[in-house]
Protein backbone atom coordinates (compact mmCIF):
# COMPACT_ATOMS: atom_id res chain seq x y z
CA UNK A 1 0.00 0.00 0.00
CA UNK A 2 1.38 3.41 -0.95
CA UNK A 3 1.83 6.19 1.55
CA UNK A 4 -1.00 8.70 1.12
CA UNK A 5 -0.73 12.24 2.47
CA UNK A 6 -3.87 14.38 2.55
CA UNK A 7 -3.69 17.89 3.99
CA UNK A 8 -7.31 18.63 4.96
CA UNK A 9 -6.44 22.16 6.09
CA UNK A 10 -5.16 23.00 2.61
CA UNK A 11 -8.29 21.52 1.00
CA UNK A 12 -10.57 23.43 3.37
CA UNK A 13 -8.94 26.71 2.30
CA UNK A 14 -10.25 26.13 -1.23
CA UNK A 15 -13.86 25.45 -0.27
CA UNK A 16 -16.21 28.40 -0.72
CA UNK A 17 -17.83 29.85 2.41
CA UNK A 18 -20.48 31.67 0.40
CA UNK A 19 -21.88 31.69 -3.10
CA UNK A 20 -20.86 34.38 -5.56
CA UNK A 21 -23.76 36.66 -4.63
CA UNK A 22 -22.99 36.49 -0.89
CA UNK A 23 -25.85 34.17 0.09
CA UNK A 24 -25.20 31.18 2.31
CA UNK A 25 -24.61 27.85 0.63
CA UNK A 26 -27.68 26.06 -0.67
CA UNK A 27 -28.94 23.24 1.50
CA UNK A 28 -28.32 25.03 4.78
CA UNK A 29 -31.06 24.68 7.40
CA UNK A 30 -32.54 27.83 8.90
CA UNK A 31 -34.55 27.72 12.12
CA UNK A 32 -37.21 30.31 12.82
CA UNK A 33 -40.64 31.19 14.14
CA UNK A 34 -43.73 31.34 11.95
CA UNK A 35 -45.70 33.96 13.84
CA UNK A 36 -46.53 36.55 11.21
CA UNK A 37 -43.60 38.83 12.01
CA UNK A 38 -41.55 37.82 8.94
CA UNK A 39 -42.79 38.81 5.50
CA UNK A 40 -43.94 36.18 3.03
CA UNK A 41 -41.44 37.56 0.52
CA UNK A 42 -38.56 36.93 2.93
CA UNK A 43 -39.59 33.28 3.44
CA UNK A 44 -39.94 32.81 -0.34
CA UNK A 45 -36.56 34.39 -1.04
CA UNK A 46 -34.85 32.30 1.64
CA UNK A 47 -36.25 29.03 0.27
CA UNK A 48 -35.66 29.92 -3.39
CA UNK A 49 -32.03 30.65 -2.50
CA UNK A 50 -31.73 27.00 -1.49
CA UNK A 51 -32.23 27.14 2.26
CA UNK A 52 -34.40 24.67 4.16
CA UNK A 53 -36.70 26.24 6.77
CA UNK A 54 -37.73 24.60 10.04
CA UNK A 55 -40.28 26.96 11.52
CA UNK A 56 -41.89 26.73 14.94
CA UNK A 57 -45.56 27.49 14.21
CA UNK A 58 -47.05 29.99 16.65
CA UNK A 59 -50.70 30.13 15.60
CA UNK A 60 -52.78 28.72 12.74
CA UNK A 61 -50.35 27.22 10.21
CA UNK A 62 -52.81 27.60 7.31
CA UNK A 63 -53.29 31.29 8.00
CA UNK A 64 -49.64 32.05 8.72
CA UNK A 65 -48.27 30.20 5.68
CA UNK A 66 -50.99 31.18 3.20
CA UNK A 67 -48.93 34.02 1.72
CA UNK A 68 -45.94 31.90 0.72
CA UNK A 69 -46.92 28.21 0.72
CA UNK A 70 -48.61 28.10 -2.70
CA UNK A 71 -45.77 30.03 -4.38
CA UNK A 72 -43.14 27.67 -2.98
CA UNK A 73 -45.22 24.59 -3.85
CA UNK A 74 -45.83 25.86 -7.41
CA UNK A 75 -42.09 26.39 -7.86
CA UNK A 76 -41.42 22.76 -6.89
CA UNK A 77 -40.64 23.21 -3.21
CA UNK A 78 -42.04 21.10 -0.39
CA UNK A 79 -43.96 21.86 2.79
CA UNK A 80 -44.70 19.50 5.68
CA UNK A 81 -46.41 20.38 8.97
CA UNK A 82 -45.08 18.05 11.67
CA UNK A 83 -45.49 18.30 15.45
CA UNK A 84 -45.87 22.05 15.59
CA UNK A 85 -43.18 22.75 12.99
CA UNK A 86 -43.43 23.67 9.33
CA UNK A 87 -40.58 22.28 7.26
CA UNK A 88 -40.14 24.06 3.94
CA UNK A 89 -37.71 22.82 1.29
CA UNK A 90 -36.58 24.42 -1.97
CA UNK A 91 -37.13 22.79 -5.36
CA UNK A 92 -35.02 19.66 -5.74
CA UNK A 93 -34.94 18.76 -2.05
CA UNK A 94 -37.57 16.23 -1.05
CA UNK A 95 -38.97 15.99 2.47
CA UNK A 96 -39.17 12.27 3.25
CA UNK A 97 -42.22 11.50 5.41
CA UNK A 98 -42.04 7.71 5.17
CA UNK A 99 -41.21 7.31 8.88
CA UNK A 100 -43.94 9.53 10.29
Amino acid sequence: MSNFDLDLNAVEDHLPDETADGEDLAGAVELGHLDGSTSDEEWIETVMNGRILVLNVEGDVNELASGFARKIKNEGGGLVHFRGFLIVSPPGIEIDTDRV
